[in-house]
């Protein structure tokens, strides 16, 4: 039975005041599970540059396991995840301040480890792989990418064993993929999605955001108001959900469009036209240099 899901035990252990940060698995579990204490966890895995979307993240993770539960939040920049002539080296590291914002949000531990830490043999022979949900839209446009996220993710949650992981639904089809893993095979947590957080003009809070000029961000607006616009027309089927989101896109200037879609949110293939019931509106494209995703929940009559 994994740590801290005992039974018949009611002790609770008071939760620590202060994030402590820690680098290796062993130091992790000695300070995420300082006991056998029955009390409910959670994990909130990042990429670190943490923003006010992880911070409702931490925050509905502390709310779901109250002030006696334990917290941990994940700062690992992902190599598997990141393809040819992707970003990596160039991802934002802030860590000293990611810390202050997940202790200020409610986490009790940070796990920060190295690349060797995670990998310890060097890049795994042995991986988790997306299957055909992995392949469309995101995957399709950076192949392996899924593969890569679901190694890490089923890493990280036999490292931290949690009751509940939290993924924001900004990251949809990554959401998707994680939910089918653990239901397909029968991880003992439950997967948490949390709403996207906006800024005031509806742009969806991104790491990458910090990349875009005045003019790109004004450009990348266009997104946020496509997937509104074909929000508000779902009630009237998916080609009329479609048709004023690209509307919109059309229109805008300093967008080059990647892919906007109608998605079935079970196994993200795309909505067929006499679809009906709750899908997911999804976009992609580049503002400048920078490739932005964003995605609604919509329900489709």
């Amino acid at each position: 039975m994994a740590r801290g899901k005992q039974p018949g035990k009611t002790q609770h252990a008071p939760r620590v005041h202060r994030a402590v940060v820690t680098r290796t698995v062993d130091d992790f579990e000695s300070a995420f599970w300082p006991d056998e204490q029955p009390v409910d966890n959670a994990v909130v895995m990042t990429m670190g540059a943490l923003h006010e979307g992880h911070a409702a993240l931490i925050r509905a993770a502390r709310k779901q396991v109250g002030r006696d539960g334990r917290v941990a939040v994940t700062v690992f920049v992902n190599p598997l995840q990141f393809g040819a002539g992707e970003d990596l080296e160039r991802y934002p590291r802030s860590l000293e301040d990611d810390v202050l914002l997940a202790e200020a949000s409610g986490a009790d531990v940070v796990f920060a480890p190295s690349v060797d830490e995670v990998y310890p043999n060097g890049e795994p022979q042995v991986r988790m792989a997306a299957g055909p949900m992995g392949e469309r839209y995101e995957g399709a446009t950076r192949p392996g990418h899924f593969d890569g996220v679901l190694t890490v993710v089923a890493k990280l949650l036999h490292i931290t064993d949690p009751d509940f992981a939290f993924f924001g639904e900004k990251d949809a089809q990554q959401l998707a993929v994680v939910r089918r893993m653990v239901a397909d095979l029968d991880f003992d947590v439950e997967i948490v999605g949390v709403p996207t957080v906006r800024e005031e003009d509806g742009l969806a809070l991104s790491s990458r955001n910090r990349y875009l000029s005045a003019e790109e961000r004004a450009h990348a607006l266009a997104l946020s108001g496509a997937l509104f616009a074909g929000r508000d027309a779902a009630a009237r089927g998916p080609k009329a959900a479609l048709d004023a989101a690209s509307a919109v896109l059309d229109a805008a200037e300093g967008v080059d469009l990647d892919y906007l879609a109608l998605i079935d949110p079970y196994d993200f293939t795309e909505a067929p036209d006499d679809f009906r019931g709750e899908a997911v509106l999804a976009v992609a494209a580049k503002a400048g240099a920078t490739r932005l995703i964003d995605n609604v929940r919509v329900v489709v009559r």
